[in-house]
């Protein structure tokens, strides 16, 4: 069966991280997905620590390759046959070189009324801040993120994964799927766009609403959950565990279960809103409970009791981890000089259609596909081979 996306041409001229995970959402649910880099020698490269590393493999799977070198004549004449007979664009450039290339929306709309251009920018497309590089971590600093990672009076604290670069992947492509919808029923293209900064400020969520709404400023609690009690860490006797039991419904499961039915009268306790007055007090006087059990007796008993609780993982624990290997997270993919390896598959499930057994094909080498694209897009051979031969692709 065809997968949701792939009756959809994309055209990908994304770098480093946060373009590529809204291309990978697109590609791997089918969408016929063209990475178009710079030819060898024409500047541009990958950034993710090399062609075969984990993460560029993991970024752009489900992809074909071509080179096109967009700042000659030529290139970019080619660039636009091929925008002509396409779905989507999406590109991460910084804000002015789309238009110093000539490949920004309103060029593009000309050859293309109905193209959905999908972009992400460090930090929007107009606005003081608008030319400037962005990088994830710079962008966690900027909205807010770090002033409220990390233990108390720490000092800031990056996440420890590219938040922003990822976020604003997701939210680009979930604005991509939108713009589709809309052509769908009106036929018009659009021009869809994010930046690392919208996106992270989006993500505060709910810390983002109290300034918002009452200009409360909140700040780092480390492990424990900003507005609930008790929520964070706790000790076991062989290592550590989340645990929640907030509700008066879980902290009285969580005293009956370990044995101190007194604690769920205590007035110190007695009310979510005296526990999190109390929190750090509670917070000692839990940890001594569960430090005396094992961390598996601790995950069994919590959730038998209906308190969500779990072990913390490092990565290859959690991906060995039974449930995990039950969703079956990783799905392999062939290369023909690396073998065959497993990557990390969408998380979305769909119930008209199994997640692929495997990925279609691993991230492209430059210009592996110069010939097989080219010519689907209506190029002969001898202008194929001319383009090569002027060093255009």
């Amino acid at each position: 069966m065809s997968l949701p996306l792939s009756q959809y041409t994309v055209l990908d001229l994304t770098l480093a991280r946060a373009g590529p995970t809204a291309v990978r959402l697109l590609a791997d649910w089918g969408a016929n997905v063209i990475r178009i880099e710079p030819p060898p020698g024409a500047g541009g490269g990958d950034v993710t620590g090399g062609r075969h590393s984990p993460d560029s493999q993991n970024l752009h799977r489900n992809k074909r390759g071509v080179t096109i070198d967009l700042k000659s004549k030529a290139g970019l004449a080619l660039f636009m046959t091929m925008a002509k007979q396409a779905d989507v664009i999406v590109e991460n450039f910084r804000m002015e070189v789309k238009y110093r290339l000539g490949v920004d929306y309103e060029s593009v709309k000309k050859v293309n009324p109905k193209i959905i251009y999908a972009s992400i920018s460090g930090f929007g497309q107009s606005g003081p801040y608008a030319k400037r590089p962005g990088v994830d971590q710079v962008v966690q600093g900027t909205s807010g993120l770090m002033s409220i990672t990390g233990e108390p009076e720490g000092g800031p604290m990056r996440v420890g994964i590219a938040i922003s670069d990822t976020s604003a992947g997701m939210f680009l492509g979930q604005g991509i799927l939108l713009a589709l919808i809309h052509r769908q029923h009106t036929g018009e293209g659009q021009w869809v766009h994010t930046s690392l900064l919208e996106s992270m400020l989006s993500k505060l969520d709910f810390q983002g609403a109290r300034y918002t709404m009452k200009g409360e400023i909140p700040t780092q609690e480390g492990n424990n959950h900003p507005t609930n009690s008790p929520m964070g860490v706790f000790d076991t006797s062989d290592g550590k565990v989340n645990l929640a039991a907030s509700t008066n419904k879980m902290f009285n499961a969580f005293c009956q279960s370990m044995s101190v039915p007194e604690l769920a009268v205590d007035e110190r306790f007695a009310s979510p809103k005296a526990r999190v007055i109390n929190r750090h007090e509670l917070w000692l006087l839990i940890n001594n409970l569960t430090r005396t059990k094992t961390t598996i007796e601790l995950v069994d008993a919590m959730n038998a009791a209906g308190c969500p609780c779990g072990p913390i993982y490092n990565i290859g624990e959690a991906f060995e981890d039974e449930q995990v290997k039950f969703l079956e997270m990783q799905r392999p993919v062939s290369h023909e000089t690396l073998g065959q390896y497993n990557l990390v598959r969408s998380p979305i499930n769909l119930s008209a259609f199994d997640q692929p057994a495997s990925f279609d094909r691993p991230g492209p080498e430059a210009g592996e596909h110069n010939e097989e694209v080219l010519t689907e897009f209506g190029l002969s051979a001898d202008e194929i081979n001319s383009l090569r031969d002027s060093k255009v692709i």
